[in-house]
């Protein structure tokens, strides 16, 4: 068998995340269970991901580590997504790994993006992929506050009560606001982000954004380092994990 990296797209709604769960049908489940098809049956080792994705979110390009046969990148892709049907999740790219890489701890870099449908009207064609907020939204405003939350910070204030990391310090890179037509997108960048942070952040930007709070209001929060100071957290329907980088990097095909 060969470590392979794969390069995987998925509709989160049918899932209770990425993790394996007692009570309901997993992304990482249905990863092993295709790849264990692919290898004849045989039983398969831990997939891991570059990102725990939870309940409801969307991945364009998540990158997950498996043990599968040694053929090509074509038959590898075709064989996993033959494999992976009926369920929303494809491979888009893969290879075979480097020799001491892991998807989760060798990254450098995490990329998320958050999609809001500012209109009157629910969306009916994106409804369960984008976050509906009825009141007229100021992107330009959104930006600006949240270029207070970029650098290296305590974010116990966007942290989810049940987050496990061991610190809430962590370096946000990259964090802006724009609109197109309707729709709003929050892009960030990061190393690692806790638990529910990049939702957090949303819902305390859309506060900015509707007139609620002023501008300077999110770098009060932050500092506060209190879960109770920020807002509510955004819905994961909105909310799509984009990408990851690796130094050096996948030759994905």
């Amino acid at each position: 068998m060969t470590l392979w990296a794969l390069e995987i797209e998925y509709d989160g709604r049918p899932f209770m995340g990425w993790q394996r769960q007692k009570h309901g049908l997993a992304i990482q489940q249905v990863v092993e269970e295709a790849a264990a098809r692919v290898r004849g049956g045989a039983e398969v080792t831990e997939a891991v991901s570059a990102g725990r994705t939870d309940a409801g979110v969307h991945a364009l390009a998540m990158i997950v580590q498996i043990e599968l046969p040694d053929l090509t990148p074509f038959r590898i892709r075709e064989a996993m997504n033959f494999h992976l049907k009926p369920h929303p999740i494809v491979v888009l790219r893969c290879c075979p790994a480097p020799e001491g890489w892991n998807a989760r701890f060798s990254a450098v870099c995490r990329s998320y993006r958050y999609v809001i449908s500012n209109r009157v009207v629910p969306p009916a064609l994106e409804a369960g992929r984008v976050w509906h907020v009825r009141q007229k939204l100021d992107a330009e405003l959104m930006h600006n506050a949240a270029q207070h939350l970029l650098g290296h910070h305590d974010f116990s204030s966007f942290r989810a009560s049940a987050c496990q990391a061991k610190s809430p310090m962590r370096t946000l890179d990259f964090l802006t606001v724009t609109r197109e037509g309707d729709k709003i997108h929050v892009e960030t960048r990061a190393r690692s982000f806790l638990h529910h942070q990049v939702r957090n952040m949303v819902g305390s930007l859309v506060k900015v954004g509707d007139g609620s709070w002023p501008e300077a209001k999110l770098a009060e929060v932050l500092g506060a380092k209190s879960r109770a100071a920020a807002a509510v957290t955004a819905p994961a329907e909105g909310l799509y994990f984009t990408g990851v980088v690796y130094d050096p990097g996948l030759n994905l095909v």
